[in-house]
């Protein structure tokens, strides 16, 4: 097993502009210029610079954290990982398709909780914080509390509107992902 070093990286955006283009790009920047920071990896294998970025706290106490570097991906991808859960990979890291599936789920079971989720998602992709999204919405979340936590669900795709927008920036980013939620 690699050990990664653990780095505290919590990003968040003290101040929206008007323009999501422009939030958006300050929040890739902010991680971009982080992982610039890391150390040169001296070869393959046991050579390679590995790091763990923790970037979100979880109100049941664990964790969000960001892996580097990713298997077969070059430049400045990562794995995000969530303390203490299994997802249907059997693995730590969710996929699209556990975001996906939880909120067809969700909408089957409360349509109304489900749209204050959506809400809350749309907040989160126009750069807002899940930690502050969150507690606007926790009362009408609280009643769809099955599968994925709504606060995981708020900030793991946070991670992921901004591995989209570094890896995809100049296609659509964020967009892509958002769009497949929209569509549920």
């Amino acid at each position: 097993m690699v050990l990664y070093p653990s780095i505290e990286l919590l990003i968040k955006l003290d101040k929206l502009s008007e323009s999501q283009e422009e939030n958006r790009n300050r929040l890739r920047k902010l991680v971009i210029d982080h992982f610039s920071k890391e150390r040169a990896g001296e070869g393959s294998g046991e050579a390679t610079s590995k790091y763990k970025y923790i970037v979100e706290n979880l109100c049941t106490g664990h964790r969000v954290y960001l892996t580097r570097p990713v298997p077969l991906n070059k430049g400045f991808d990562f794995v995000i990982h969530v303390e203490d859960h299994v997802f249907t990979n059997g693995k730590d890291n969710p996929s699209h398709d556990d975001i996906f599936n939880d909120l067809v789920n969700k909408k089957n079971f409360n349509l109304s909780a489900y749209n204050h989720l959506i809400q809350a998602l749309e907040s989160v992709f126009y750069c807002k914080d899940p930690a502050d999204i969150y507690p606007i919405y926790e009362k009408e979340l609280t009643l769809i509390n099955q599968g994925l936590q709504p606060e995981l669900i708020l900030k793991v795709v946070k991670w992921f509107f901004i591995e989209q927008d570094i890896r995809y920036w100049n296609w659509s980013g964020r967009n892509m992902f958002m769009n497949g939620i929209r569509g549920i």
